[in-house]
């Protein structure tokens, strides 16, 4: 069934979402298990890959109704898939003697979830020659990076990520290419704009439960107690910065772009903005689960957060603060050099974060998201401040 052009996010979708997101804060389990530069980089290949995998669910959401008849009996397929996925990260890169070990598993399963899709958009073309057009250039990038993931999943280790990252290049680069010689076409802005913001909400409060929830965490207490507090004073601030007043604003925007192009400016403002929005606030939920994690396993007096949680945590607001404003810029078209350094600065202060204690660094991030939000909320008055009329000089 063709999906209306004001339609809304169905409870179907929502829940497909939750699978979605599970598997996103699985990634944190992989990353915590034993943080490093490379478990760090091979999360950021994971979070990405799943995310351009998400992303065209959307779009088959905005062409048909994906809560009725077949297509939802598909779509179900996939999700079994992706909780399959889910499952399995945490072992993403160790290989077993077993017939299908984690690697391969997780690999199939990102197959069968990126055929479904493929499968759902040809039906849906059926009587619509420029999407099957779009398809057929979309199609080909897709599926070749099926071999490299496959491929990698069997060689393990280094080849892994090697291959893993050159189906994500190949997956990315080929929808771009094929986007800019056939557009989407997009029916609902309402919709489209609402399904993004319901996984970054949904990946926000699936975080911080998996921050103060993890595998190593004990029940905090005294100084962790006060951590999780904090963290959780950090994720309010993220949420206000994005839905308190540029979400409705970006999809007024969007809305106002006229005819096709409105489609290229969605798939550019939320596919690249509003995607890495969600991956810096799965690693700002990873630096506060670190952060917990050192207050509840070591001494009354932990040493220094360390490297690898500094970079998830500081790094991760700052790829936040940073990707808001892209989003901004692509949809509103307003951002002003102020914003831009207070979005820099989680990374200037990355090098003192790390040679804080946990419960220190983490205070001083907070405390830099409650000054950043602040800050906006001026600015927003500011631009809401009607200007004075002057007088007039006949």
């Amino acid at each position: 069934m063709p999906a209306g052009l004001t339609h809304r996010t169905t409870m179907f979708e929502i829940f497909f979402d939750l699978v979605f997101v599970f598997a996103l804060t699985r990634v944190i389990t992989f990353m915590a298990g034993s943080p490093s530069a490379l478990t760090l980089a091979q999360g950021l290949l994971l979070l990405l890959l799943l995310l351009y995998s998400w992303s065209p669910y959307i779009w088959v959401g905005n062409l048909v109704r994906p809560d009725v008849g077949l297509v939802r009996a598909v779509t179900l397929v996939a999700m079994a898939a992706i909780f399959v996925a889910a499952l399995v990260l945490p072992d993403a890169w160790q290989q077993s003697p077993e017939l299908f070990d984690a690697p391969l598993t997780l690999a199939l399963a990102y197959v069968v979830g990126r055929a479904v899709q493929l499968v759902i958009l040809f039906w849906a073309s059926a009587t619509n020659p420029p999407l099957r057009s779009t398809l057929r250039f979309f199609t080909v990038p897709v599926v070749l990076g099926w071999v490299p993931l496959i491929i990698g999943a069997l060689l393990g280790g280094a080849a892994q990520t090697a291959l893993w990252t050159v189906a994500f290049l190949l997956n990315i680069g080929g929808a771009r290419i094929a986007s800019t010689f056939r557009p989407w076409q997009l029916r609902s802005v309402d919709h489209f704009s609402e399904r993004f913001g319901l996984v970054l909400i949904i990946a926000l409060g699936e975080s911080l439960i998996s921050a103060g929830a993890g595998p190593r965490a004990m029940a905090p207490v005294g100084s962790a107690l006060l951590a999780a507090l904090l963290g959780l004073t950090s994720t309010v601030c993220l949420w206000w910065l994005y839905f308190d007043r540029l979400a409705s604003a970006a999809r007024e925007a969007v809305s106002a772009v006229p005819g096709e192009r409105r489609a290229r400016v969605a798939g550019d403002a939320y596919g690249l903005g509003h995607s890495t929005l969600i991956i810096g606030a799965i690693y700002v939920a990873l630096g506060i689960e670190e952060v917990i994690a050192q207050l509840t396993e070591e001494s009354a007096h932990p040493g220094r957060l360390g490297w690898e949680a500094a970079v998830a945590l500081y790094g991760g607001a700052a790829l936040y603060l940073l990707s808001r404003l892209v989003f901004r810029r692509l949809t509103v078209g307003a951002v002003y050099p102020p914003q831009v350094v207070a979005a820099l600065l989680p990374l200037a202060m990355l090098p003192i974060g790390r040679s804080l204690p946990p419960l220190t660094a983490l205070t001083l991030l907070t405390a830099l998201l409650i000054g950043v939000t602040w800050f906006e909320r001026r600015l927003d008055r500011r631009d809401e401040r009607p200007e004075v009329a002057q007088p007039d000089p006949s």
